[in-house]
């Protein structure tokens, strides 16, 4: 539900907003804006059941955002969302209890062509995007091997769609505040050896990702 209502709010400003305008000129054809803040990666996970143990879950994790982007017009423009890298817990329940049985780590680039709403004299910006996402998963391993019975643990690396809604406030000529909400289609095929049988678990991650930063433009 705050997931939604996060996403909803966003969505409003948007629309409610577009023709705010002030004398502070902002996101003008040529302007390059980098972005820099907390960012949330939540995954909203499902996948193929684990040998009895039903699917995986996969924690939060907060990380370093950074943003850069260009506009092509006043109201068109491109941004590369990038972060230190995301760590993440991977759980099963076990006797009833969740139990952390692996880490992961992964990088997740995403470039999206953005629409800013209002002309380029507005204070407030509202934005809607969308683009594409490379997922890039490492150092994974197993914390809890069940008495040696997991081995050998690695994660795909995905391609998938990315949507983004947010808005900037712009304080002066060149500085901003910023918040977003993306998400992202991930998916992966975790791979492990259960005793001596390989297994392939067909695993969706697709998160919400939520960021608020302070940006400046040139």
């Amino acid at each position: 539900m705050m997931k939604k209502n996060i996403v909803s709010g966003l969505v409003a400003a948007a629309l409610l907003s577009a023709g705010f305008a002030s004398s502070v000129a902002a996101h003008q054809a040529g302007d390059i804006i980098v972005r820099a803040g907390a960012v949330v990666v939540a995954p909203n996970e499902s996948s193929d059941d684990v040998a009895g143990f039903g699917e995986f879950e996969v924690s939060n994790n907060t990380q370093l955002g950074l943003n850069f982007g260009y506009m092509l017009t006043d109201n068109i423009g491109i941004e590369l969302l990038a972060a230190t890298p995301f760590s993440h817990d991977v759980s099963l329940n076990i006797g009833g209890v969740s139990t952390k049985i692996a880490e992961t780590k992964q990088l997740p680039p995403t470039l999206v062509v953005q629409y800013y709403f209002g002309s380029a004299d507005s204070k407030l910006r509202p934005y809607i995007g969308a683009g594409v996402n490379f997922t890039n998963f490492f150092d994974n391993e197993f914390t809890n091997d069940l008495d040696g019975a997991l081995t050998d643990l690695s994660l795909s690396n995905s391609w998938g769609l990315a949507a983004q809604v947010g808005i900037d406030y712009q304080v002066n000529k060149n500085w901003l505040v910023n918040a977003s909400v993306w998400y992202a289609q991930i998916d992966t095929d975790v791979k492990f050896n259960l005793g001596d049988a390989p297994v392939t678990i067909q695993t969706d991650i697709d998160p919400w990702v939520y960021m608020v930063s302070v940006g400046y433009t040139f």
